[in-house]
């Protein structure tokens, strides 16, 4: 029996749906309402939450392998504390629970943010870590720390293994996440940066995942990124796919440092979560690239969706989900 956290994200649906395309049994969590999409109703949902060690404890029994991809994602002053807490002992927790009930192995979705991704001296690769200087996130950080308990966890026993996927590219909720990206380009943002980072189909992502659970790999963690490009080719290709304005306004790093601060501002203000924030700026700012060898040499079959593919596939997915023309 496979056990899922984070089922109702953009890499935790997609994973449960390709499970249950093998023909796999399936048992996720959920907080409040059970997560609706493809196949959602041949899951075993049980209510737990990876904070509730009890219920988490509960729902775990008889599990075999273990998917975690539970996690917060922000950027935002104002939820550090809420998402330290959550990433870092909530792993916690689902570590003591594949310890208690023996489960064979682990695979967790971390980030490149732990690795320390602004790095513009050299690629990012598994060898590096996260450090005040490498990282300005507090969600790097988060991760970073979340992984140290899985780490943890290998030297009591467990038999893990470790994702550390770059922007993640898939149909999900375009009002959070990386979905975002797709909906800016639909809304016709007009701004780009000359910044330059990795992306990947989430497809690719789940199907990493799925290899290194099946595989003798154990105590490693792998870059997952398709290919690296700037976010200007990126928001480019996307606007394309809508038939709509690529950006055309150049955002500078003067003018990001402005309006970040002002967005602070407003926020502080009115309480809304600020659209640009410190690390946002200095992320989109940064050309840093991904080094996705370790994972091709490890698995030679192992082959990776084309950017503009995943684009043209996602845009098609996300015009049925959103009902557009």
């Amino acid at each position: 029996m496979i056990f899922v956290t984070g089922a109702s994200g953009l890499v935790g649906s997609h994973l449960i749906k390709s499970l249950l395309e093998k023909g796999l049994t399936v048992r996720a969590i959920y907080r409040n309402t059970i997560p609706v999409f493809t196949n959602s109703e041949k899951v075993n949902w049980i209510k737990a939450d990876i904070l509730e060690v009890s219920a988490l404890y509960e729902a775990m029994q008889g599990a075999t392998q273990v998917y975690h991809c539970a996690a917060i994602v922000s950027f935002a002053p104002n939820q550090a504390d809420t998402m330290l807490y959550a990433n870092v002992t909530g792993t916690a927790n689902v570590i003591n629970a594949c310890i208690h009930h023996q489960v064979k192995k682990l695979v967790y979705v971390s980030s490149v943010a732990a690795l320390g991704r602004i790095r513009e001296d050299a690629p990012v690769d598994e060898t590096m870590n996260w450090t005040p200087e490498t990282s300005n996130s507090i969600y790097g950080k988060s991760k970073y720390l979340a992984e140290m308990e899985v780490w943890r966890g290998m030297g009591e026993g467990l038999n893990i293994a470790i994702v550390n996927p770059v922007i993640i590219l898939g149909a999900g909720d375009w009002n959070k996440g990386s979905s975002e990206i797709f909906k800016s380009a639909y809304d016709e943002f007009p701004w780009y940066t000359k910044g330059v980072s990795g992306f990947v189909d989430v497809l690719d992502v789940i199907n990493a995942m799925q290899v290194l659970m099946n595989s003798n790999v154990q105590g490693q963690r792998f870059i997952i990124s398709g290919a690296n490009l700037g976010y200007q080719t990126i928001f480019t290709l996307i606007a394309n796919t809508f038939k709509k304005r690529p950006p055309y306004k150049k955002v500078t790093p003067l003018l990001a440092s402005i309006v970040w601060r002002l967005e602070a501002l407003k926020g502080f203000m009115t309480g809304k979560t600020p659209l640009l924030t410190k690390e946002t700026a200095a992320t989109a700012q940064a050309v840093v690239h991904f080094d996705n060898s370790k994972l091709l040499n490890a698995f030679p079959d192992f082959k990776y969706h084309t950017i503009e593919d995943t684009i043209q596939r996602v845009a098609g997915e996300l015009k049925i989900m959103h009902h557009l023309n």
